[in-house]
């Protein structure tokens, strides 16, 4: 519903404009992302069906590597379908609850995918610290409660951003999202009343969720290496040191990434703001759609397995 000066009132269908500034360019634009994207969902889905059937990978380590490729296939899953629709069919419109609901979800997964992470960290930790007691440690139940805890975390810290757009702004400027996504802040920028309270908020989850998290992982591979270096054989520090590669790979391309996308996106005012969506879709496609390709590289147990079920193929 409309009001006088132009503002609307609680719109019940906000657009998505893309990438504005590359609006001839989107449909070469979805190309690469649509190629990031099976790749991300087959790849992720093997690992999946791998760890899920080889009883030998059912320990702590490959369980939050299917974690972790759950939430990868979510999170890319969230974005790309409705992305690919704006940039190849002009399918732009999408209702105020479901943009609610996809920036929920999107956030969540980020936030779940950064508890998965550190996890992992600490996985690698206690097992190369305190191997005798690793298994008895990371046993199944506090598997199982880390991966309730993580989900936990990420929906109710992330939910509060919902209930503040939804109560606390009421009339918004435009329709038009100017993002390929229904991005926290790109919702709330569109609000005419005052949004310094979503947008602190929306600053102490990014804090509360990244800032711990890679305190923490930075913290365990300082011990890690503390640690392998003080190991009396070359041989045993080599193969200690090659279980956490993968780990640090995927830990650094999705922190540098987030913080590429976050920095250039509070500060750099003087930056197109088509570089600043770029980078937003970047973080969440790249990081679902290198995981698998790391991992089916440098971890052994899941490239022979790979291997197997092709060769097996190729001789049928």
């Amino acid at each position: 519903m409309s009001i006088l000066n132009g503002s609307v009132f609680m719109p019940s269908v906000l657009t998505l404009m893309g990438i504005p500034g590359l609006e001839s360019m989107q449909c070469w634009i979805g190309i690469p992302f649509c190629v990031m994207y099976f790749i991300a969902v087959i790849g992720n889905s093997l690992i999946l069906v791998i760890i899920k059937y080889e009883s030998s990978l059912h320990k702590p380590m490959y369980i939050f590597l299917a974690m972790l490729g759950a939430t990868d296939i979510a999170l890319s899953t969230c974005i790309l379908p409705k992305m690919l629709g704006i940039f190849w069919f002009n399918l732009s419109e999408i209702s105020f609850t479901a943009c609610l609901l996809q920036m929920w979800l999107v956030h969540s997964f980020q936030a779940i995918e950064s508890g998965v992470l550190l996890a992992m960290a600490l996985d690698r930790y206690v097992a190369i610290r305190d191997p005798l007691r690793h298994a008895t440690i990371f046993s199944h139940q506090l598997l199982t409660h880390i991966g309730v805890g993580v989900t936990l975390r990420a929906a109710i810290l992330v939910a509060p951003c919902l209930v503040l757009i939804k109560c606390h702004l009421k009339l918004y400027r435009t329709t038009l999202v100017s993002h390929s996504y229904c991005e926290h802040m790109a919702i709330v920028k569109l609000a005419t009343e005052d949004i310094r309270i979503n947008k602190t908020y929306g600053l102490f989850v990014a804090f509360t969720v990244l800032g711990f998290d890679i305190i923490f992982i930075t913290l365990s591979y300082v011990h890690i290496f503390i640690t392998v270096f003080q190991l009396p054989q070359k041989e045993a520090r080599l193969k200690a040191f090659n279980t956490c590669i993968a780990h640090i790979c995927v830990f650094l391309q999705f922190y540098l990434l987030a913080f590429f996308s976050f920095f250039t996106h509070r500060f750099g005012s003087h930056i197109p703001p088509y570089v600043h969506i770029l980078l937003s879709d970047l973080y969440l496609l790249v990081p679902p759609f290198l995981n698998p390709i790391v991992y089916g590289v440098k971890t052994k147990q899941i490239r022979d397995h790979v291997l197997k079920i092709f060769f097996s193929k190729k001789l049928s």
